[in-house]
């Protein structure tokens, strides 16, 4: 089967679908993915055809406001419609969608009459069980949190509207509106399946048939890739750092967060490896250690603990490796998965981005490193995630694709 699979944004957003495209690929389908031309070589390197999508990531740097955040997100997707459909052709038998994704996919899809699966990293559809994954942590009642979560996926909708339109008139489609594409895939019950694992964020109990959360895909590694001879040495010199990173968070933020990160180590008696990430995190000194893209499977069960801005994927690479966290979210989902974390007792409280400060993270490092409760939730999320199969789980909707895209209602 000819699969395409289509993902944007941050890096978190587009490695785990290398590694879903990997294990396809060797239970024998041709498989490409679609992103943009910066993970390029990350998509070549887990084996996988690239094709281009018209955009760049956007930049993600302090704290935005609410409103910053739609306006980024509507230009984003809007250069991202253009010229969205030259990336699909007309072999393609399969094409799996990410949630930033999907809202233009499906257009294309109709038009060439392929079949569509979902493949979300964030529970978006609404539920009582908790409220939407951009609007918090904090719970509004089962009947609050699913008017929420129908208002959130209306703002999305807004989001999407020019875009939309842009790309059907190209596909010669009569308009429609993004609201009501999405309640089609409704209707029809199409499938999406959610690449987290149930450790974090249990199936809601009031989901539609059709969503499904299967276990977390894991960007790929190289079976022969190995940890820098350099941060080899510095595991070796003394007691298991702690790692600190803020991935594509905290731009404009490097040499503020740097001192804060090593006074807040030093004050907790710890030694550190910090990744410098977007923010440009970068320290020299015998008890703590800068590097540049190490594979976070390879380094997490080595260290102490996890000082993330936890998103989605590091946050389940931490739990995956054991590693205590702290959380520092800084926007968008964060906050949801920073509590998801802190409410398995597998992180401290979460810190937000803005309210960091040395004293605060020095208090957290000392309790998730020396207080053994954080430890012992995150083997035992662990243990869990180790039993899922996020891949075998998109194999076995692949009987999907005999089933066309739904069209006019």
């Amino acid at each position: 089967m000819r699969i395409l699979i289509a993902a944007a944004g941050s890096r978190g957003d587009v490695a785990p679908y290398t590694g879903l495209g990997a294990g396809l690929r060797e239970a024998g389908h041709d498989v490409a993915l679609a992103t943009t031309e910066a993970f390029a070589p990350l998509v070549r390197e887990a084996g996988l055809d690239f094709r281009s999508l018209p955009t760049r990531p956007r930049t993600q740097g302090g704290v935005e406001g609410k409103r910053e955040l739609m306006r980024a997100a509507a230009a984003f997707v809007t250069e991202l419609g253009r010229g969205f459909a030259d990336a699909v052709d007309d072999r393609t038998d399969l094409f799996l969608l990410s949630a930033t994704t999907a809202p233009l996919g499906w257009h294309v899809a109709e038009a060439m009459g392929i079949p569509t699966v979902g493949v979300h990293l964030q529970p978006n559809a609404p539920t009582g069980a908790f409220p939407p994954n951009v609007m918090g942590a904090r719970s509004l009642g089962r009947l609050g949190n699913r008017v929420a979560g129908r208002l959130a996926l209306r703002m999305a909708d807004r989001v999407y509207t020019e875009a939309v339109t842009e790309l059907r008139s190209r596909l010669d489609l009569p308009p429609l509106a993004p609201a009501e594409m999405r309640r089609r895939q409704e209707r029809a019950n199409r499938p999406v399946l959610h690449g987290f694992s149930t450790a974090l964020v249990p199936r809601p109990a009031d989901w539609r048939a059709g969503l499904d959360v299967v276990g977390t895909w894991w960007p790929y590694v190289a079976p022969d890739r190995r940890l820098p001879a350099d941060v080899e040495d510095f595991l070796a010199a003394g007691s298991r750092p702690v790692f600190i990173g803020f991935g594509s968070m905290g731009s404009g933020h490097g040499e503020r967060l740097s001192e804060l990160a090593v006074r807040a180590l030093r004050r907790a008696g710890l030694r550190g490896i910090l990744q410098s990430g977007s923010a440009g995190l970068a320290v020299a000194g015998d008890d703590v250690l800068t590097i540049g893209d190490v594979p976070h499977t390879l380094l997490f069960p080595r260290v102490a603990a996890v000082v993330h801005h936890a998103g989605a994927s590091t946050a389940a690479a931490a739990l995956r490796a054991g590693a205590p966290a702290i959380p520092v979210p800084v926007t968008a989902d964060q906050p949801f998965w920073a509590a998801r974390l802190a409410a398995i007792g597998a992180a401290t409280a979460p810190i937000p981005f803005a309210s960091l400060t040395e004293e605060r993270l020095a208090d957290a490092l000392g309790r998730a490193v020396r207080q053994q409760t954080y430890a012992r939730a995150a083997s035992v999320a662990a243990q869990h995630m180790a039993t899922e199969d996020g891949v075998g789980a998109v194999l076995k909707a692949l009987d999907w694709s005999s089933r066309p895209a739904p069209g006019p209602a």
